[in-house]
Formats: C-alpha cells, sequence, structure tokens
C-alpha cells in the first residue's frame, strides 16, 4: 500500500505579517498532484490543519477546497485535529465526509476504532490519534496521570487491543500529533510541555509497521516505522535549512516500510544575514538574497537612522529586523557609582542619555532641554523650602 504523509499545514498563518493563503493554496493543488503522478492508495494528514481554533474565513474556503479535491480523487484521506486545532470544529460534519472518503478523528474516544483500507495483501488498520490534551483527555482514556506518556499511552493500549482481535496479518498504522524523544523542534511550534515535560518515549508507539507523525516543523526520521513529514511551509526563520518535504510510503505485504520524500513548492527561500548597516548595503554577495525573505541582525554599535527602510533597498523581502548591538568599541563606563563621581546634575543626565543609546550621548539642543529641566526643578524645589 503506497501511503503519503503530510502533516502541519496551518492554513490561514502567515510568516511575519506576509499572507501565506496563496502558497497554502499552491502546495494543496501539488499535493494532490502528487497524490495522482504517484498512484498513492491513501493520504495521512497528521494534525495542525487550521493555525488556530477559530481559523479565518479564507483558511476555512481554502480547506473545503482541499477535501472537495481530495474526494474527487476517490483515494480516502484519514486527517486527525493537531493542537492548533479545534477538535469539535474540524470534527463537524465527520459522519457525512466519511462517505467521500475523507476520514476526520478528533475525537479521543475513537482512538481504537481504525478506517480499515484494502489493497492485494489485505487489510490496513490505520488509526487516528488527535493532539490529546492531557488535562482533557487523561480520564477519558483512563491513564493513571495527566502527562503526555501516560494519556498516549493509554491511548496505543487501545490500537493494540483492538489490533490483537483482528485478523493475523492485518497491517497498522498509526497518525499521531505529539513530541516524540529524538524529535528536533523549532521557533514555529506552540509549546505543549506539560509540567515541564512535553515528549514522550519512541517505544510508545511499538507493535507498528508505521506512525505519521505531526506537530514538529521539520521533516525527519526517528527510525524506519516512526517519522515526522515536517510542515510543508516555512513558518519561522529557525526553518531556513529545513527541506520541505511530505513522505511517500510504501508498505508492503509484510509490513515492512520504503519511504521517500517528496519536496514542496518553495515561495520563497529563507536568509539570515548578519553585520554591521554599512557592510550589509554594500557587500556583493546580498545580491543572492534580493528574491529571499530575509532576516537581518545589525551589529551597529549605535543604532542606525531609519535601518528597514534603508535595508529594504537593497533587500526587497526584508521581513525581520534585530539588533544585536557590538559593544567591544565603547568606552567602559565602569559601575553605577563610578559614573557619578564628580559629576554635577547636568553631566549624570547626560551620562545617561548616552548608556541608553549605547554610547551616543544627547545632541546640543537635547543639552539645553536638559539644562531648562534641571534649572525649573531647582526653582520648584527652592520655592517648596521657601514656603515650608
Amino acid at each position: 500500500m503506497r501511503l503519503l504523509h503530510t502533516s502541519d499545514w496551518h492554513l490561514g498563518r502567515s510568516f511575519h505579517r506576509v499572507p501565506l493563503l496563496d502558497a497554502q493554496g499552491e502546495f494543496l493543488d501539488h499535493l494532490v498532484a502528487q497524490v495522482r503522478e504517484h498512484q498513492v492508495d491513501a493520504v495521512l494528514v497528521a494534525g495542525d490543519v487550521y493555525d488556530r481554533a477559530v481559523p479565518p474565513l479564507p483558511a476555512v474556503r481554502l480547506f473545503d477546497r482541499a477535501l472537495h479535491q481530495l474526494a474527487d480523487l476517490g483515494v480516502p484521506t484519514v486527517m486527525i485535529s493537531g493542537n492548533h486545532d479545534s477538535a469539535h470544529r474540524l470534527g463537524v460534519g465527520a459522519g457525512l465526509l466519511d462517505r467521500a472518503g475523507v476520514h476526520l478523528r478528533t475525537d479521543p474516544q475513537g482512538c481504537g476504532t481504525p478506517v480499515v483500507l484494502r489493497d492485494s495483501h489485505g487489510p490496513v488498520a490505520c488509526y487516528g490519534l488527535p493532539y490529546l490534551e492531557p488535562s482533557l483527555a487523561h480520564q477519558e482514556l483512563g491513564a493513571e496521570r495527566a502527562r503526555h506518556t501516560e494519556v498516549l499511552g493509554a491511548a496505543m493500549d487501545r490500537v493494540r487491543a483492538d489490533l490483537a482481535e483482528r485478523p493475523r496479518g492485518t497491517r497498522s498504522v498509526v497518525l499521531a500529533h505529539a513530541f516524540v524523544v529524538g524529535g528536533q523542534g523549532s521557533d514555529s511550534e506552540r509549546d505543549i510541555s506539560v509540567g515541564g515535560v512535553s515528549a514522550v518515549p519512541l517505544s510508545t508507539f511499538d507493535d507498528v509497521d508505521y506512525v505519521a507523525l505531526g506537530h514538529l516543523h521539520g521533516c525527519q526520521r526517528l527510525s524506519d516505522r516512526v517519522r515526522y513529514s515536517g510542515s510543508p511551509l516555512a513558518y519561522s526563520f529557525s526553518e531556513t535549512d529545513h527541506r520541505k518535504s511530505m513522505w511517500l510510503v510504501d508498505l508492503d505485504a509484510g509490513g515492512e516500510v520504503d519511504a521517500r520524500r517528496l519536496d514542496c513548492p518553495v515561495p520563497r527561500p529563507l536568509a539570515r544575514v548578519r553585520g554591521r548597516m554599512d557592510d550589509l548595503l554594500s557587500d556583493p554577495a546580498l545580491e543572492s538574497h534580493r528574491d529571499s525573505w530575509v532576516e537581518a541582525t545589525l551589529t551597529d554599535p549605535h543604532r542606525p537612522e531609519d535601518p528597514m527602510a534603508r535595508l529594504r533597498r537593497r533587500l526587497p523581502h526584508l521581513v525581520s529586523l534585530l539588533f544585536d548591538p557590538d559593544r567591544s568599541e565603547l568606552p567602559e563606563t565602569g559601575g553605577y557609582a563610578h559614573r557619578l563621581t564628580g559629576r554635577d546634575d547636568q553631566e549624570v543626565a547626560e551620562d545617561f542619555v548616552a548608556h541608553v543609546r549605547d554610547g551616543r550621548g544627547a545632541s546640543e539642543r537635547e543639552r539645553v532641554l536638559l539644562r531648562r529641566a534641571l534649572e525649573d526643578v531647582r526653582v520648584h524645589n527652592d520655592h517648596a523650602e521657601a514656603v515650608s
């Protein structure tokens, strides 16, 4: 049986305020084309269909279009809810969609009830484990504690119990949305830790032929049988080095796995650059990033004037600007008491201005304003003392 494993679409998400809906639509069209081209038998979507529990209307329309495209293929799709999704909203109409071959699994009670697929070698039991929030799901699943390991373990106990009752030779597939030990995260995943613990051991998924994971945004292999597909698009600059793809998985008659990656369309490459303003404006090597989404970190000791506009003339798709000033060339000012010694009020005020502006002192106009303010304070204090 040939499976296409994808996850973490995050429909409705933007990239540093740049809308991604068109790019997400392009990806979904690409997914449908890959299903046709590679004669896929079933599509697996391992959660985080939407980016938030109440998605914007354009994202809902895009999802609706995707459902129609998948149903029109005549290829079964198994889809679970992730930690970004509202399980109840995503699961609306699940019973009706089942008839169209789109199997939404959003209810923890359904963990042990598979979608049974068939090929020439016999049945494949496909279990959808939606994201299981420990505080909400532990009682429902009979877990000993409200922790990820116990809750997901209880769900897998139901999977194994059902599988044990099925005909000998039945192959098994599990979809799950979780952080599994050994996985490499990025900045764009929402923290799911409970009591400081978020990861579950790989052994949680023992005795299953293939595990299609979602949650982490980098495509990765934890074992031959346990893999993350990652997100189809980059959602943070921590994913600059990611190769965005899906897993094309062949499951043979004995449940052995042969998997390869299918690349996803890239709307724009990502680039991170670092240095002083003048260097970034003049470095010829940066020409290669003119069409990239760019994150620039400025290291000037003093914050340059109008940095975003100036850099965008060189890098039109600059979307993130950070500051990490190099203070190695600034004079050592010593501690607070040292800076006050031998200084009058005017000098202390000017020293404070220089301190908070990384060494750039007050202008002549600012000195005049400080002097007037200090004089007003003195007059006020003198008047207060006379009255008292």
